[in-house]
């Protein structure tokens, strides 16, 4: 009788940690909230002296640019960064102060070595430059969109709505592309395949997490023998997945460039030592161990990696919502045949980078012992596949919300969880009575609920905030 009972405690504590991260995330960015709020009072007053003066709109342009720009690198990082390293910290791999250092560098350099593809799908693959009057319109427009996007995000976040940077800018740019040139300024194939990785990237990361959940769990977790399960499994899985990701860091290295079959020779041999040293790690594990070790020991090493692996996709897909607006008022052009500079990439990484390490402290804090201290196995899971999806997309040039990623990755698990315990449990458990099952239906559907409407809402809100702002700046500067 006591099972039952030990399931709604377990239930109630997941419950507890997910209200503890919501408002740990609340806490945490709410100097980013006020940094960005007098950022745009401050944008605001310098068109109003614009308005007055009618001098240099280019040059308010850049630096409007360069503020706004500056801090959604900031919002970005200090919202995300509990994504990478939360995991990892939870589990004991590495403490919070080297860990954000090292994020952080991860971060800069997904940006510099992967970051310029988004950047340049959102320079010129939403709107056609070449429907423009000029280069300066096109400047006033994705000032506006810089606008609108930091506008939408600094008031959601207040509210405590999970939006994306990814979803705000790509509306934000829509919209203010509409209100300079109308419909056909908007390149629909682009924005299409945009929406369709939102939809798709959730789904694929709740399958990926759910397999590896389900592995973990089967063939290691739930092993006779724990240890011996984890030396088969572990190490070849930790490889596989470092070789792939040293592969595909090998073909973005300009010294090297190499394309993908001779970029698999440095993988394959990373994956190696990475599987030998990970075979040396568990021997070690076994040989301090008294007894049958936990999960969080066996899985210290690989949720670091997972991490690393996590920031240099994060930079790789959200260095883009800063670089690619700004190369646009930066280095304006009518062909959208400009390259995005390494020292804009660079930059954008370094203010996430800063945003994390400045901002992140706390929420890494409080998500680490509330939330995955407990599962480094699902930790583990969905950091890994919320890594390699973004990493898809972001290679392919598609500006994705790796927050969002997450979600369906927690999902997946959540999901695989359920029907294994079920398995496991048919024969011994009680059933659960009706008012927690409905209790249960009702905490699933309002966070389902909570997630859609943000994300069902951000883009129409920013396209309008877009459209909004760059009209008001189209009368001010006479573009």
């Amino acid at each position: 009788m006591k099972r039952p009972d030990r399931q709604f405690e377990v239930l109630d504590k997941d419950l507890r940690r997910i209200t503890v991260a919501e408002a740990a995330q609340f806490h945490a960015v709410r100097p980013v909230l006020r940094l960005g709020s007098v950022i745009l009072l401050g944008v605001a007053l310098l068109f109003l002296a614009l308005a007055l003066t009618g001098r240099q709109p280019g040059l308010v342009a850049i630096g409007a640019g360069f503020l706004v720009a500056g801090w959604l690198g900031l919002s970005i990082g200090a919202n995300d960064i509990a994504n990478s390293l939360g995991p990892a910290v939870g589990a004991g791999a590495i403490a919070i102060g080297p860990g954000l250092l090292l994020v952080g560098l991860a971060e800069i350099a997904g940006a510099v070595l992967a970051g310029h593809v988004v950047a340049h799908r959102l320079a010129g693959g939403i709107i056609d430059p070449g429907v423009l009057e000029n280069a300066a319109q096109g400047q006033v427009m994705m000032l506006a969109a810089l606008i609108g996007a930091a506008a939408w995000i600094t008031v959601a976040t207040a509210a405590s709505l999970p939006v994306s940077t990814s979803h705000s800018i790509v509306g934000a740019i829509a919209g203010a592309g509409f209100a300079a040139a109308g419909a056909s300024a908007l390149s629909w194939g682009g924005i299409l395949s945009i929406a369709l990785a939102w939809v798709v990237t959730p789904f694929a990361s709740a399958l990926l997490a759910g397999a590896l959940l389900t592995l973990l769990r089967i063939r290691v977790a739930e092993a006779p023998d724990r240890l011996a399960a984890a030396r088969a499994w572990l190490p070849p899985l930790v490889g596989a997945m470092v070789g792939l990701f040293v592969a595909y860091v090998a073909t973005l290295l300009p010294a090297l460039s190499l394309r993908l079959p001779m970029a698999l020779l440095p993988g394959i041999a990373a994956g190696l030592a990475v599987a030998l040293l990970m075979r040396r790690r568990l021997a070690k594990v076994l040989s301090d161990a008294d007894e049958k070790p936990g999960m969080k020991r066996i899985l210290r090493q690989p949720l670091l990696f997972a991490a690393v692996m996590m920031g240099f996709a994060h930079g790789a897909g959200d260095a883009g919502n800063v670089a690619g607006p700004l190369l646009v008022i930066l280095m304006p052009s009518q062909d959208g045949s400009v390259q995005v500079p390494l020292a804009m990439l660079a930059l954008a990484g370094a203010t996430i980078a800063l945003g994390a390490i400045l901002f992140g402290r706390r929420l890494v804090g409080m998500v680490s012992e509330g939330i995955t201290r407990l599962n480094p196995v699902r930790a583990f899971c969905i950091t890994l596949a919320t890594a390699m999806i973004v990493l898809v997309a972001s290679g392919l040039g598609l500006p994705v919300s790796s927050t969002h990623v997450a979600v369906g990755g927690v999902f997946g698990v959540g999901f695989v969880r359920e029907m294994l315990d079920r398995r496991s449990n048919a024969k011994r458990a009680a059933p659960l009575p009706a008012e927690e099952r409905r209790r249960r239906m009702l905490i699933r559907r309002s966070h389902v609920a909570t997630i859609t409407v943000a994300w069902m809402v951000t883009v129409p809100i920013t396209a309008l905030l877009g459209a909004l702002c760059c009209l008001a700046m189209l009368r001010v500067t006479g573009v």
